[in-house]
């Protein structure tokens, strides 16, 4: 088994350039040493270079430590420059509230990123074969999945460059006999209780090999076809979601479109949404994006419902639109002092003696009365000059059409913790000032705020 016969399912790309350094992760495994041996072979004949990058999790003790040992010295013997990262990936487990191997694969690929960081942006390649995706693949689907789920792991992805998925286990142990390559094992890979993946290489796996002994063959020429659909569907999506209006914490797309689309596209339109907004959509799962469909064909067009999401996303249908918009933080009561300004949402205010600039003007607080700004507490009303009486805060609103959002982030001031005033709809005719003293709120929109 030659390096050729290996990499010759590899597409070139995928491969270091002529005269690149790149950082390959080595547990000390058979996989990965005879992934170092390889990338070693092939950039010392293009002018590039290796560094092996070895990390150490501290959960297997003396062994975890031997395996350490033992990657430095085989590049210490090749002259192929080692690095080493370690982190105690029980303590990160318990205090992130993760399993142990959800916690060991976090810290060992954010050790990656940052060595690769260090060394200028190079590539990290890791050494999961076809048994690996297939794996996988497996475990995806129990777990519930999608299409891409099922496609199992790219070639590339985030920096991350995989040029061994077409290549089987069984065709790495012929090639490490082959090059006398040696590895150490890890104990718990032999333990099916350790991990799930543990459980399907050991207890599944075989199983399907007896069904077909070309099982892992056909399901990774499965991955790449589901691969090639997934790449054609997120392509439609964008597509379709080509002219969304995209502004500063708020993307908005019709509903007229979301229904226009294919069944299999809508779900990937949605998850365009969260990539424009900017948060990506990491931790949107499938429960999210049905309850955002749900509440789709439930939502009257004249109505507006709402879906908290991950990431302090908010989603609502608001008149055949629906909008995600992130959740701006909440706002306090404040109470201003004399000639001081200060920001409150959206907004600069300065309390003020007298009037200069767009503002509220009240009358002065009597004794014992406190001015304040906060948001408007629900239900309140206001007595507006050449009104019939008073109107609720939503109902002003609402004539003047100001969204609920939006009434949600204007500055409202009370005095006495009694409502006097509202930006935007006016001062409560109890609260008018009768001349000259009086108290000026000066308001300043921020032009980075916008409005809702």
């Amino acid at each position: 088994m030659t390096t050729n016969d290996l990499l010759s399912r590899t597409p070139r790309w995928v491969l270091p350039g002529r005269g690149r350094t790149v950082l390959c992760a080595v547990s000390g495994g058979l996989d990965s040493m005879c992934l170092l041996d390889l990338l070693d072979r092939w950039c010392r004949e293009r002018e590039g270079a290796v560094i092996a990058a070895h990390f150490n999790h501290q959960l297997r003790g003396a062994e975890s430590d031997r395996d350490e040992a033992f990657v430095r010295d085989w590049c210490r013997e090749r002259e192929i420059p080692f690095a080493a990262g370690s982190a105690d990936v029980r303590a990160l487990a318990a205090e992130e509230k993760l399993s142990l191997e959800e916690a060991a694969r976090n810290a060992r690929y954010a050790y990656l990123r940052r060595e690769a960081e260090r060394l200028g942006g190079v590539r990290i390649y890791t050494a999961h074969h076809a048994d690996d995706n297939a794996e996988t693949m497996l475990l995806n689907l129990v777990r519930g999945t999608g299409l891409a789920g099922l496609a199992g792991m790219p070639m590339s992805q985030n920096g991350i460059f995989r040029p061994l998925l077409q290549v089987r286990r069984e065709e790495l142990q012929a090639y490490a006999a082959a090059h006398g390559i040696p590895h150490v094992e890890d104990a718990t890979n032999q333990d099916p209780g350790a991990a799930a993946r543990n459980f399907l290489r050991l207890n599944v796996m075989p199983l399907l090999r007896e069904l077909n002994p070309r099982a892992v063959e056909h399901m990774s020429a499965a991955a790449d076809q589901l691969r090639i659909a997934e790449r054609s569907l997120e392509e439609e999506a964008r597509r379709r979601t080509a002219h969304v209006e995209v502004q500063e914490g708020r993307v908005t797309l019709s509903l007229r479109a979301l229904g226009e689309a294919p069944d299999a596209v809508r779900p990937r339109m949605l998850l365009r949404l969260f990539d424009l907004l900017g948060v990506g959509r990491r931790d949107i799962g499938a429960v999210h994006l049905r309850a955002m469909m749900t509440m789709a064909r439930n939502t009257a067009w004249s109505k507006e419902g709402r879906l908290d999401l991950p990431h302090g996303v908010t989603a609502r249908y608001c008149r055949g639109w629906l909008l995600l918009e992130t959740r701006p933080q909440p706002l306090s009561e404040v109470q201003p002092l004399p000639g001081q300004s200060f920001r409150w949402g959206d907004y600069t205010l300065t309390l003020l003696d007298l009037p200069s600039g767009e503002g509220l003007a009240l009358r002065p607080p009597a004794a014992g009365e406190v001015l304040t700004v906060a948001p408007v507490i629900a239900g309140e009303r206001l007595a507006l000059p050449g009104s019939r009486g008073s109107r609720s805060v939503k109902r002003l609103c609402l004539d003047r059409g100001i969204s609920l959002r939006q009434r949600d982030r204007l500055p409202a001031v009370y005095v006495g913790g009694r409502l006097a005033a509202v930006w935007r709809l006016g001062v409560d005719m109890e609260f008018l000032p009768g001349g000259v003293p009086c108290r000026f709120i000066q308001i300043r929109e921020n032009k980075e705020g916008g409005q809702p």
